[in-house]
């Protein structure tokens, strides 16, 4: 695998899985999938600072260059792309993605989105790829960029892969790591809430009322187009995060 930290020596690849760093499975599953359907995988390796609307998270996001190398080396991945703030945000840059009706996860995070779409778009001139794959946790980021793709005829596919969960039904994050033990058996009740509204004819009255105390910033349902997923945030101490289960067809 080759680590490469300067734009002009990406080459083209089919293949391309965005990360922010701080692997954990969910990545890995996101790298086999690449790594099953392109013949050229490259993954990215950027702690975006434009799609953080608080700048104490951004600075509490881990990181763990040489662990997060060995992680995607172990999945095959190719290339794994490492760049600055500086490279993909040079000095005098002011050309943004923005994407209206990004729910209520946008609505949460004011200009998050904007964040988002604008590195992935770079991302996508930068590799070229046919695929990119992304996780089903992050389920309105999923839709946002599906549109991002069509809108701007871009050509490529946006991969969804489904949530992975650690063995007590918590979906990996790279969050959690921030999480007490008391506060990580909080965070449970999100998942249970959301698995417990599956089949209910109002599946988000449901998951409201199964959430054992917890207040959630947004529970809604988001379209994949082939698939519906309910999805949810919480905050747990300091910590937010996010979660989504399938009620309706098949992700793609």
């Amino acid at each position: 695998m080759r680590i490469v930290r300067a734009l002009a020596e990406v080459e083209p690849a089919d293949g391309l899985v965005p990360t922010m760093g701080a692997l954990h499975d969910g990545h890995r599953a996101l790298f086999r999938a690449a790594r099953a359907e392109n013949d050229v995988v490259v993954a990215t390796l950027f702690v975006n600072p434009t799609q953080f609307d608080d700048a104490a998270d951004l600075a509490a996001y881990p990181s763990d260059e040489e662990r997060d190398a060995a992680i995607a080396e172990e999945e095959g991945v190719d290339v794994l792309l490492a760049p600055s703030a500086e490279a993909l945000y040079p000095p005098g840059f002011g050309t943004w993605v923005d994407v209206d009706e990004t729910g209520a996860e946008g609505a949460a995070r004011p200009g998050h989105f904007r964040g988002v779409a604008t590195v992935c778009v770079k991302l996508f001139n930068i590799v070229r790829p046919r695929r990119a794959y992304f996780g089903q946790k992050d389920a309105q980021q999923a839709a946002v960029l599906r549109r991002v793709v069509r809108d701007l005829d871009l050509g490529l596919d946006i991969r969804v892969v489904p949530t992975v969960r650690d063995a007590d039904g918590l979906a990996f994050s790279s969050r959690n790591v921030r999480l007490s033990p008391e506060e990580r058996e909080r965070a449970l009740a999100l998942p249970r809430a959301l698995h417990a509204a599956v089949g209910s004819d109002d599946p988000v009255a449901a998951a409201h009322g199964a959430l054992n105390g917890l207040e959630p910033e947004y529970v809604e349902l988001v379209d994949l187009g082939g698939a519906t997923v309910l999805a949810s945030a919480v905050r747990i101490g300091s910590t937010r995060l996010i979660d989504n289960v399938l009620v309706k067809g098949a992700l793609e």
